[in-house]
């Protein structure tokens, strides 16, 4: 379990968040201070283990909650972020595209209700990751804010003047599912040339044939040049992806997060340098791209702060 924070408020609301990674579910109560910001009391994570499946994974999110709300509740609901998209009236999952197994149309919201016995939204993990950073971290007091966070796949998310814009299907905000090379390499959503095609993580370690991107970090710091060609191109098409998001949206602030970003300024620099030079409508200058503040933890932070925002149903039966 991880650092607990200060008891219960007596005017608190507190809500588990869970976020659903390839590798981890990490896991935070948040509580909800009146006149201020959300503040998380505890943190904690335990291995997806993906390759059982997703009745096992559920479970393995419903056992995380279940430990974290035993030591830091009572809690009012829950929240879970998904690395993917959902059905929003049902709670089902509709695409996973960087999780394996037989994912879609998995009952995940209504597993883990049952399994907490509390009301649950379900959020997609880059928007719960926007969602932290724009109430509490990086992005906080903005007017127009981008995410992205960067690593086995490319998310993001929009918040305009403290909410998150999702638009008329619930989806908006997949800025790593445009367009960006026209029948370019195909994506883990179907489409061709998207950034996220051309800049997750596994690729940028393809481009300079090392294992991970963590590697290639390093290879680029030392000054190899296969590494920092890697991190150009990897940069050079995040770049036109957000210079297309900054033409529409104008933004006053991207926070980048997620794996890639830990390498910091060796890509944040080159993102920022792509964006100046193809934008020409806006001044670029006054657009702030800068690092996520609340590291792995941003998106169970982002689910829990959901899970206080919703107007939660009642929790199924039958736990």
């Amino acid at each position: 379990m991880g650092e607990a924070g200060p008891p219960r408020g007596a005017a608190g609301v507190r809500a588990v968040g869970l976020d659903l990674g390839g590798t981890n579910i990490k896991g935070v109560v948040v509580e909800d201070v009146p006149g201020g910001a959300p503040m998380v009391v505890a943190s904690a994570s335990v291995p997806t283990d993906a390759a059982r499946g997703p009745d096992a994974v559920g479970e393995r999110m419903v056992g995380l909650g279940r430990d974290l709300v035993a030591a830091h509740g009572p809690v009012d609901g829950a929240g879970i972020g998904v690395p993917g998209l959902f059905d929003r009236d049902v709670g089902t999952i509709t695409l996973f595209p960087n999780l394996p197994g037989p994912w879609p149309g998995h009952p995940l919201r209504d597993q883990v209700a049952k399994g907490l016995g509390l009301p649950v939204a379900v959020i997609n993990d880059a928007r719960a990751f926007t969602l932290a950073e724009g109430r509490v971290g990086a992005g906080r007091g903005t007017h127009t804010l981008v995410c992205v966070t960067l690593g086995t796949g490319v998310g993001g998310g929009i918040m305009i003047d403290g909410r998150l814009h999702l638009g008329a299907w619930g989806v908006a905000g997949e800025l790593g599912h445009q367009t960006v090379v026209a029948d370019g390499p195909v994506c883990g959503c179907g489409n061709h040339g998207c950034a996220e095609a051309l800049a997750r993580a596994d690729v940028l370690a393809g481009l300079a044939g090392r294992a991970t991107a963590e590697e290639v970090y390093r290879g680029a710091a030392a000054g190899d040049p296969r590494c920092r060609a890697a991190v150009a191109s990897v940069a050079g098409y995040l770049g036109i992806a957000l210079a297309n998001t900054v033409t529409l949206l104008g933004p006053d602030r991207i926070v980048i997060g997620g794996g890639i970003a830990a390498a910091g300024e060796l890509v944040l620099g080159p993102i920022r340098a792509a964006v100046r030079t193809r934008v020409t409508l806006v001044p670029t200058d006054q657009i702030a791209v800068v690092p996520a503040a609340l590291g792995a933890s941003a998106g169970a932070i982002g689910a829990a702060v959901a899970a206080l925002d919703a107007a939660l149903p009642p929790a199924p039966s039958g736990r």
